[in-house]
């Protein structure tokens, strides 16, 4: 059967990309959400697979492109869709928010068709494409301004819906986040839909971070069954809540814990000096846990983020 999203149609075995508009730019280039289809020869699920909300996360943007390139319509069950950048105004700008509007767009779903350009952009998303597709998997990086160790956010109070996709992403940590809203992943979760953000890498661009989200991308197709082979599942995982540290104080960084590490409670994490070196705050941890961000950009304001700390609530099995 032929698949529709928005303006563009594939039909079963074949591979089509295109463009749902959302705005013009005063170039007169068009603008909205770039799309790469590929429709199955066999029936199955609909996934869908967006990167570049943030215009300063490389990595998904690479993975999904990656992932598009090597699956085969003739052996593929079901339909791929893959959005490797949403938010092409933020990645011109080369920042996490918008170069219209400066807007966060993982802020503001459902977003509005009479508002600015990024709102235009989220309701365009809730519009068209998630009554398109069957789940969402929303790739992340910790950004320029930071580095996040590998990890899925299944939001709370849609365990139900979204932890078998959020097992087969494959990373040990899952966030039970989401309280900030405003995300892709939740407004496909009140359409019924599963939705994760999978989190990894940031920085910089790196292969390795890449190559994790392709990974990720590669099991949950096998758990959905669109693909061969069984889905990798880990024999248990961590779960996590996230607190957020902010400086209390402008200065010079100084990062003393990577992503990922353990820590105990009053153990240093971060430290924020002025030019001549003096200590104007030391950032440490509330309690046992787990460092899940740490600021990579070393000029910070007061009231910036500098870490997210995890606190460990438990553990997942299978």
């Amino acid at each position: 059967m032929t698949y529709t999203i928005g303006p563009v149609s594939c039909a079963p075995g074949e591979r089509v990309q295109g463009l749902i508009p959302v705005g013009v730019s005063t170039y007169g280039v068009d603008l909205g959400i770039p799309l790469i289809v590929i429709n199955g020869a066999a029936p199955g699920p609909v996934l869908c697979v967006d990167g570049g909300v943030h215009g300063d996360e490389y990595d998904g943007m690479e993975a999904i492109r990656r992932v598009l390139a090597e699956t085969d319509p003739a052996t593929l069950r079901g339909t791929l869709v893959g959005i490797p950048c949403v938010n092409a105004p933020a990645f011109e700008a080369a920042a996490r928010t918008s170069g219209l509007d400066h807007a966060n767009l993982n802020r503001i779903f459902p977003g509005d068709p009479d508002g600015s350009y990024s709102l235009r952009l989220a309701a365009a998303f809730v519009e068209q494409v998630i009554p398109a597709v069957d789940a969402l998997v929303d790739l992340h990086t910790g950004g320029a301004y930071g580095e996040i160790a590998p990890l899925t956010i299944v939001q709370g109070g849609y365990e139900e819906l979204a932890t078998g996709i959020g097992l087969a992403a494959g990373h040990p940590l899952i966030w039970k986040g989401g309280k900030w809203g405003g995300t892709a992943r939740l407004s496909a979760l009140q359409a019924g839909k599963p939705a994760i953000t999978v989190e990894a890498g940031g920085g910089t661009y790196r292969e390795e971070t890449v190559a994790l989200h392709v990974r990720s991308v590669r099991n949950i197709m096998r758990h959905l069954g669109m693909i061969d082979g069984q889905a990798e599942l880990l024999d248990t995982y961590t779960e996590v809540s996230g607190t957020f540290a902010r400086s209390s104080a402008g200065g010079f960084f100084l990062g003393h814990a990577d992503p990922g590490e353990e820590c105990k409670q009053g153990d240093l994490i971060g430290r924020v000096v002025d030019h001549y070196g003096a200590i104007l705050e030391e950032i440490r941890a509330p309690q046992d846990g787990i460092v899940l961000w740490v600021r990579r950009i070393r000029t910070v304001r007061t009231g910036d983020e500098v870490v997210i700390f995890g606190a460990v609530e438990g553990e997942l099995r299978p």
